[in-house]
């Protein structure tokens, strides 16, 4: 078991969970769609550079999959998008019952 494993198992959450709290977090909204399409209007010149916008980053769409939860249960490596996804998850679900949040270093 990895450190994520042990916390999963303390805190009584199941992997799934994860992955679907992670589907309903991750999903692009209205905002992100806008967001592109101000982005690409800037870059095509049809509207002025405003850096907040440039800035600003929009949601990915790629939710934590089973495959990638099986893998960090197990200990094997993880690219850090995916590692930030999870914890991203983990911390709206230990929000739901009322307990702190969690960092990335503290399960990986």
């Amino acid at each position: 078991m990895s450190k994520l494993g042990d916390f999963l198992t303390t805190n009584k959450i199941h992997p799934n969970r994860v992955v679907t709290a992670s589907r309903g977090i991750e999903r692009r909204q209205k905002a992100d769609l806008e967001l592109a399409a101000k982005k690409a209007a800037m870059k095509a010149g049809k509207l002025e550079k405003d850096e907040t916008v440039l800035k600003s980053k929009p949601r990915s769409g790629r939710p934590v999959t089973s495959a990638a939860m099986t893998k960090a249960i197990g200990g094997r490596p993880l690219n850090g998008p995916t590692k930030t996804r999870i914890v991203r998850a983990l911390n709206a679900l230990l929000g739901q019952k009322k307990k702190g949040e969690v960092a990335l270093k503290d399960l990986f």
